[in-house]
């Protein structure tokens, strides 16, 4: 599991930084990538990537502002010519009005697309689970911006297990069937009379992942919610230390309220993103200073940068 992120940057594009959008690879998963936000030139993107457009299943959409959503039209139709690649339906998640924005685009462009999108729009009534598949759950949760925008918590179902394949082989266990029966829970009699119980050679489940991407918002509640106990907490830090009222009179939150938010919320890891442009690398080194002081583990992403979780 990874994320991999195309846009770090605010407003609008800059030398160093393309808008916003990150894609969570699950390929050893379920062998698909969920994209999270589409800003404009994310297909430019990634071409600099060894990403898949085919592979990219589920979009899930923060708000509707621009530096968000206008990637969208573009990448959809791209995606459609992978003529030599199985063509894939594509699930959108986000704020009501996502449809129309798609939908109008494709019908006055023209644009013709091989496969389906189901989408998947709510409002503040309508948050909470909103996907839950046999490995994933994913959650959202409106967050304090100058539109409606939420904030997106994907949590891994917990795993099983691991079998001790070796040591059941130094007991007599012929691999085969009866590999998959210890594996799932049942004991076995082998053909000398003795019992092998399964518990004995299995490890107990593992947690899940949890990661929580967050769109556009001031310091509140339900960032702090969205991301207790997260592997990887995705915060924007729009601003920097001592720009606390500018942060609040534009919807945005400061490299200190991040770290204050992943403080709360015990996560592991923070990452910052959709950062000003008017912030040079010396800059960013700053950011990460400042913000260590409240929260150690936490670091400025930039474009392109790939981080396992």
């Amino acid at each position: 599991m990874e994320l991999q992120f195309l846009g770090t940057g605010a407003g609008q594009p800059a030398k160093a930084r393309n808008v916003s959008s990150l894609v969570l690879k699950l390929l050893n998963e379920i062998d698909e990538v969920w994209m999270f936000d589409c800003g404009e030139g994310t297909q430019r993107q990634i071409l600099e990537t060894n990403i898949k457009p085919r592979k990219i299943r589920k979009i899930f959409i923060t708000h509707l502002h621009g530096d968000h959503v206008l990637g969208l039209p573009g990448f959809l139709a791209s995606r459609s010519f992978q003529a030599s690649e199985e063509q894939t339906d594509l699930d959108i998640y986000g704020p009501v009005g996502i449809r129309s924005l798609v939908l109008s685009s494709i019908k006055a462009t023209g644009t013709r697309l091989p496969y389906r999108i189901h989408f998947h729009e709510f409002d503040g009534k309508s948050l909470g689970q909103i996907l839950e598949t046999d490995k994933f759950t994913v959650y959202a949760e409106k967050l304090d911006h100058t539109i409606f925008c939420v904030g997106y918590r994907v949590v891994q179902k917990d795993l099983e297990g691991s079998l001790d394949a070796d040591g059941l082989k130094a007991v007599g266990v012929p691999f085969g069937p009866l590999f998959g029966r210890i594996k799932s829970g049942q004991d076995i009699v082998l053909e000398d009379g003795r019992t092998i119980t399964a518990k004995d050679y299995v490890s107990p489940p593992r947690k899940g992942k949890v990661v929580t991407i967050l769109g556009d918002t001031r310091k509140c509640h339900a960032s702090v919610r969205l991301g207790l106990g997260a592997d990887i907490l995705v915060h924007e830090a729009t601003y920097g230390k001592g720009d606390e009222r500018l942060a609040r009179n534009h919807g945005h939150s400061t490299n200190m309220q991040a770290a204050h938010i992943a403080k709360e919320a015990s996560a592991k890891r923070l990452l910052m993103n959709h950062i000003s442009a008017r912030f040079l690398a010396r800059d960013v080194r700053q950011l990460e200073a400042d913000a260590r002081t409240i929260f150690e583990n936490c670091k400025v992403v930039w474009d392109l940068e790939e981080v396992e979780i």
